[in-house]
C-alpha cells in the first residue's frame, strides 16, 4: 500500500493551523508538500516484503573443489540507516553490522544493505528492526547463523526531554549457531575492531 500523500500533505496544512502557524505565507505554501514526498520515502517499506531482496542467491557449493560451502561467517560493518522512531515519529538513525553464516548459498553484500533499508522504512522501535532484519535473513537464506548489531542515535532523546545529545543506543539481534553467548562476543569484537581500525585511520582534526 503507497503512502497517500495527498492525504498527508492536507494533515500537515492542518498541522500547521494547530500550531498556530499560517501554511500560507511563503515559508510554509510548500511545506505540506514537502513533507508528504518525505514520508513516502521515510514509510515506503510498509507492506513490503524484506526477503525479497535476498531471492536472488548465489550457489557456493559448486567451488574449484569439492563441497567448497563456507565455514565462517560472512560479516558486513558500517552500514548506515535511519527509520522514525513509532512513539514520536522522530528518526533515529546509525549504524548497522549484519553477519551471517551462510549454508549452500550466499547473496551479494548488497542485497542485506537493500534488506535493511525495507525494514527501516517503517515506523519501527530499534529492537523490532533488528529482529526482523535476522528473521528475514535466516528465513531467505536458510542461514545457519544471524548475528545483526544495531548502533543509532535517536532524537527523541537527543533533542527532547531530557535531551542527552551524546547518547546512543545499541541492541543485538541473533540467530542459529550466531545466538550463542560466546559466538556474540566474537561478532561483538570483529565489529569494535573495525571501529577502533576506522577512528585510528580517520583521526579527529584540530584537537588541542
Amino acid at each position: 500500500m503507497a503512502v497517500d500523500t495527498e492525504r498527508v500533505s492536507a494533515l500537515t496544512r492542518e498541522l500547521l493551523i494547530a500550531i498556530g502557524e499560517d501554511p500560507d505565507r511563503p515559508g510554509l505554501r510548500e511545506t505540506p508538500q514537502r513533507v508528504a514526498d518525505a514520508a513516502a520515502e521515510f514509510y515506503g517499506g510498509i507492506g513490503r516484503d524484506p526477503e525479497e531482496p535476498l531471492r536472488r542467491t548465489i550457489d557456493v557449493s559448486q567451488g574449484p573443489a569439492p563441497d567448497t560451502v563456507s565455514t565462517g561467517a560472512v560479516l558486513v560493518r558500517d552500514i548506515r540507516f535511519r527509520s522514525i522512531c513509532e512513539h514520536h515519529l522522530l528518526p533515529f538513525a546509525g549504524r548497522a553490522h549484519i553477519a551471517y553464516l551462510p549454508g549452500e548459498r550466499v547473496v551479494g553484500i548488497g542485497a542485506l544493505a537493500k534488506v535493511l533499508d525495507i525494514v527501516a522504512a517503517r515506523p519501527q522501535v530499534q529492537e523490532r528492526l533488528g529482529e526482523q532484519l535476522a528473521d528475514a535473513i535466516e528465513n531467505a537464506l536458510e542461514a545457519r547463523g544471524v548475528f545483526v548489531m544495531l548502533d543509532a542515535s535517536h532524537e527523541c532523546l537527543t533533542m527532547r526531554g531530557d535531551r542527552r545529545p551524546d547518547a546512543t543506543t545499541v541492541t543485538v539481534a541473533s540467530r542459529g549457531e550466531l545466538a550463542s553467548e560466546a559466538a556474540r562476543a566474537e561478532m561483538a569484537a570483529y565489529v569494535i575492531i573495525g571501529v577502533q581500525n576506522q577512528a585510528t585511520d580517520n583521526p579527529v582534526s584540530g584537537r588541542e
